[in-house]
């Protein structure tokens, strides 16, 4: 049965892909939509199954926005209930407040399905009307979405055998009347002729219609402006029939859900209101924890990713346990899609990732939850809502943009009631303004502002006495996003720029008519005086150059907050963004500017000019056109070449590297790499994301391309981490991995590397990986094949005699090697001599680096004795061996430098195998000394000797500074 119930779905589905593609946009926070459907096939199935079947297929449909997880979901096992509270008419008015955290903890929840119980006070034959209001975000439609899919599969509110959702968007663009079987008809074709829509009966007690989004309806429940009307066929306005539906005057045995803002509250009078429900979002951090771990752990997959999606919400948890600013934010379920978004592109990002850029999600997520929202009065005038709307994002970024923008250029992240007062309602007169601010305070502002949490940190400024109460952005990173919103959009323009756009547009649309007027005047007006007229066709040209002039100071400041001096020794932004969802967990990191560093709010600018994102952004209302993109462009290469020309710490390096991924834009990537001939990413913190980042931003180089030195020492890289970073490989001459986390599985794709033929390295660094025999002789496979390689390092990698033996072997094949570094490893005698007469007959090498291995004494003076290749005792060659800070009964010329990278890696090192060579080193100083006469080479020897006593003594008083990561 099964099995024909899906062949049954399946053809269905094909048919209605065939039909009509339908786009469902449910969550979180916007009205969801559909398009009629129409079917001109007949079937003898019932009606109401073939109904529940279609929209099952509509309501299972995710928008787009979900791919940020890296594909689809199913609606059912990522779905987490809200806390939904019963509300009092009477309490109802009191509750457009922002703070219902404290009162939702002390309130049992209820379901959507216990609101349609029977009530003391309902009548029979009488459906009932529940109002379920809420704020933005708070997950309204998100619970329409997961009723009608409970309904479909039979799950919840079985009792309704019928049920109608419609999108009052839709219906608010309906310019012609319709009854309301005309509606159902176009909406859902089957239901056309349905008995239980007739008005015959009780036929509709089992029907539940579901408004969902009633604020975008401009209803009238007057008696002289909306009819009575109780035919389903008769034809009326969408915003009537609906009136009589809430009147019960109209299928009266029908029960009704209707969805709305606070602010649309009283817009249905409450004596046709049967039951008052807030949706109130997540009260407590279980219930957020139950959302991230439905939504991060879908996309786990394989075991190791399931370890650190386990890992990463465990830290989650600890920091909403806390308490944390984060945790008022995902008191919305909203934010807590965001964050999940955030950390799946920080911790889930790998080679097969398709492009996604920070900046995106949070175009996203304002998408969904203000895409198609406008902000129009709706109260207290007949003109139907749609002719006075404006952009409800739009007005966001002037408002709370502006709050953002000042926030991020005086370092401030907090701030008070009065503060926002001035800003955001400050220049209001007319009514309309005053009722629209009326409107986006109680809706909206909540969604962005959230009361501080009493912590102290990242709050520099401290409230007095009379101010104690103040407000911060739900999540840091969205004030920097708004406020490089508020910038790339103009708003901030000069009073000078803003009048010349009004005097260029003026003129434009006039232009015609001035220029007949120029031509009829210029027959009687003398020419000197005609000149004058002519002063204002100059307009839009100097417009054009204020205009430039603006485009290139948002360049500049773009270049010039992301390499800011006093944020040079911050963490880079990624690493900002971790912390701010994941907490801080052990030693605070030390901050060396006052206040907080906005170092996103560049990047983000950057972003927001990507073309993708400027067509969603233009979906909301917020233009930005393609000229102003071209000039920001053009502006920013010269800057960004400019503050290149100076030396970068690594952290600046990478958060370059984080913008220009952000712009994709690849032609102003190559032009900014051309000046870019090293890219040292030392001690920074890297992940597969970034990894990902730096391969993306490489690949838009040409192939011609070549990075002197990558510098990836000290990353905590990972074996699938060599594997994303390879296309970077490519580009670059000298490549530095050491002190990382690599091993055998890496040399794989080290040595696929070295045989590629666009490669070209010639140092290769792999100090400090435990690589092992397994992993080297894997590696050196290459060598017969390479014609690059002059530089190869192998230090402390694990090594043996085999790899040793292997090594000389395919050294005689590799004629382009000049420096050979092999040194703490267990090579013993036997392959240290065999390898070093293969290196002296070798044509180009002149070092080989063998100290730190456990070489006997005998060994150590036979490596040195065999100073000339064999055949050529007449070409005075010789290759330098270093096996001790002695040479026989001589110093060492590198005794120095083997002393320095000892003392820096020491506090990576094993100590006590530090210790024993050390001796082993005195003990050859000693025997050195005495077989010296001259007595200036014998003080040489106490001087040498002396470097290494000091050396045992800091490793014994473990006094050693930290390791920095370097190696001979």
């Amino acid at each position: 049965l099964s099995n024909l119930r899906s062949q049954q779905l399946s053809q269905l589905l094909s048919v209605w892909r065939w039909k009509r593609r339908v786009d469902v946009s449910l969550y979180p926070a916007a009205g969801f939509h559909f398009r009629t459907f129409c079917s001109t096939t007949t079937s003898n199935t019932d009606p109401i199954e073939i109904h529940k079947k279609k929209l099952f297929l509509w309501f299972s449909h995710l928008p787009q926005e979900e791919k940020q997880f890296g594909g689809y979901f199913s609606p059912e096992t990522m779905h987490v209930d809200p806390l939904i509270l019963e509300r009092k008419p009477e309490d109802r008015a009191g509750l457009l407040n922002s703070s219902l955290q404290s009162e939702a903890t002390s309130n049992p929840s209820i379901t959507v399905e216990q609101l349609f119980d029977p009530t003391d006070t309902c009548y029979e034959n009488r459906g009932l009307n529940v109002l379920l209001y809420g704020a933005v975000g708070t997950g309204k439609s998100t619970v329409v979405r997961k009723l009608v899919l409970d309904w479909c599969s039979g799950s919840t509110l079985t009792h309704f055998k019928l049920m109608v959702p419609f999108s009052c968007e839709d219906l608010s663009q309906l310019s012609k009347v319709a009854s309301l079987r005309d509606l159902v008809g176009r909406k859902y074709f089957h239901l056309r002729k349905h008995p239980m829509l007739s008005g015959e009966g009780n036929q509709a007690k089992n029907v539940l219609f579901i408004f969902n989004g009633m604020e975008k309806m401009n209803l009238d429940f007057r008696i002289g402006s909306t009819e009575l009307c109780s035919d389903p066929n008769e034809a009326l306005p969408p915003g009537v029939v609906l009136v009589n539906l809430l009147r019960k005057y109209l299928l009266p045995e029908a029960s009704i859900l209707v969805t709305t803002r606070l602010s649309a509250l009283d817009r249905i009078p409450q004596k046709y209101v049967s039951r008052y429900a807030q949706i109130c979002g997540f009260s407590d951090p279980d219930r957020q924890r139950a959302y991230f771990s439905s939504r991060l752990l879908q996309q786990s997959g394989e075991l190791p990713h399931n370890q650190e999606v386990h890992a990463l919400i465990e830290l989650l948890y600890l920091n909403l346990q806390e308490k944390s600013q984060l945790a008022a934010a995902c008191f919305l379920p909203s934010y807590c899609w965001l964050t999940c978004a955030t950390l799946h592109f920080l911790h889930l990002t790998d080679a097969n990732s398709h492009i996604r850029t920070l900046t995106g999600i949070y175009t996203n997520f304002l998408r969904l939850n203000f895409g198609g929202e406008v902000l129009g009065t709706g109260i207290g005038t007949n003109v139907p809502i749609q002719e006075h709307q404006s952009s409800l994002m739009l007005y966001v970024v002037r408002t709370v943009g502006k709050v953002a923008f000042d926030g991020v250029i005086y370092k401030r992240t907090s701030f008070s009631e009065k503060e926002l007062e001035q800003w955001i309602g400050g220049k209001t007169k007319t009514d309309e303004e005053l009722r629209q601010l009326a409107m986006f305070r109680t809706d909206v502002l909540d969604f962005f502002l959230a009361r501080s949490v009493e912590s102290g940190q990242n709050l520099p400024e401290v409230a007095s006495e009379h101010d104690q109460r103040r407000y911060v952005f739900a999540v840091p990173a969205m004030q920097e996003y708004l406020a490089a919103l508020y910038v790339v959009l103009g708003e901030n323009k000069s009073a000078l720029e803003k009048f010349t756009n009004q005097v260029s547009e003026a003129i434009g649309q006039a232009s015609e008519d001035v220029s007949a007027l120029f031509n009829i005047l210029s027959k009687f007006i003398p020419l000197r005086i005609f000149a004058v007229f002519n002063l204002l066709k100059l307009f839009p040209k100097i417009y054009e150059k204020i205009s430039s002039y603006n485009k290139g100071s948002i360049a500049r400041t773009m270049a010039s907050e992301l390499f800011r001096t006093e944020d040079s020794y911050n963490e880079d932004v990624l690493d900002q963004v971790e912390q701010s969802l994941l907490g801080v967990h052990g030693p605070q990191p030390k901050q060396y500017s006052e206040g907080r560093p906005f170092e996103l709010y560049p990047i983000f600018m950057g972003g927001l000019l990507h073309y993708e994102n400027r067509v969603l952004l233009q979906q909301l209302g917020c233009s930005i056109q393609s000229s102003t993109v071209a000039q920001i462009t053009q502006a920013l290469r010269k800057y960004l070449v400019r503050e290149l020309s100076k030396p970068q710490p690594p952290d600046e390096l990478m958060d370059l590297l984080v913008l220009l991924y952000e712009f994709q834009n690849p032609r102003l990537t190559a032009e900014v790499l051309a000046s870019i001939r090293s890219i040292p990413l030392t001690s920074i913190r890297m992940t597969s994301l970034k990894c990902f980042i730096l391969s993306s931003v490489l690949s838009c180089a040409p192939a011609s391309y070549r990075l002197e030195k990558l510098d990836l020492s000290s990353c905590l890289l990972t074996n699938d981490m060599v594997q994303i970073l390879r296309p970077a490989f490519k580009h670059t001459r000298n490549l530095n991995l050491q002190f990382n986390s690599l091993g055998p599985e890496s040399c794989v794709i080290l040595r696929d590397l070295l045989l590629d033929p666009e490669s070209s390295i010639k140092s290769l660094l792999l100090c400090d990986n435990a690589l092992l025999d397994s992993g080297a002789c894997t590696l050196l496979e290459a060598l017969p094949q390479n014609e690059s390689l002059t530089h190869l390092s192998l230090m402390h990698t694990g090594i043996g005699d085999q790899a040793a033996l292997e090594l000389a072997e395919r050294l005689q094949k590799h004629g382009g090697l000049q420096e050979l570094n092999v040194a703490y490893n267990n090579i013993g005698d036997n392959a240290a001599l065999a390898l070093v007469d293969t290196c002296k007959e070798h044509p180009s090498i002149h070092t080989v680096h063998l100290y730190l291995n456990p070489l006997s004494d005998v060994g150590k003076q036979a490596l040195y004795v065999r100073g000339v290749p064999k055949g050529h005792s007449g070409s005075g060659r010789r290759v330098k061996v270093l096996a001790s800070v002695t040479e026989g009964t001589d110093i060492s010329e590198d005794w120095h430098p083997i002393l320095r990278v000892i003392r820096e890696n020491a506090s990576s090192w094993d100590r006590e195998h530090l210790k024993q060579q050390l001796q082993v080193f005195l003990r050859d100083l000693e025997w050195g000394r005495q077989q010296q006469r001259n007595i200036w080479k014998r003080l040489h020897f106490r001087r040498v000797e002396k470097g290494v006593r000091q050396t045992l003594e800091m490793l014994e008083k473990d006094s050693l500074p930290p390791s920095t990561g370097h190696s001979k």
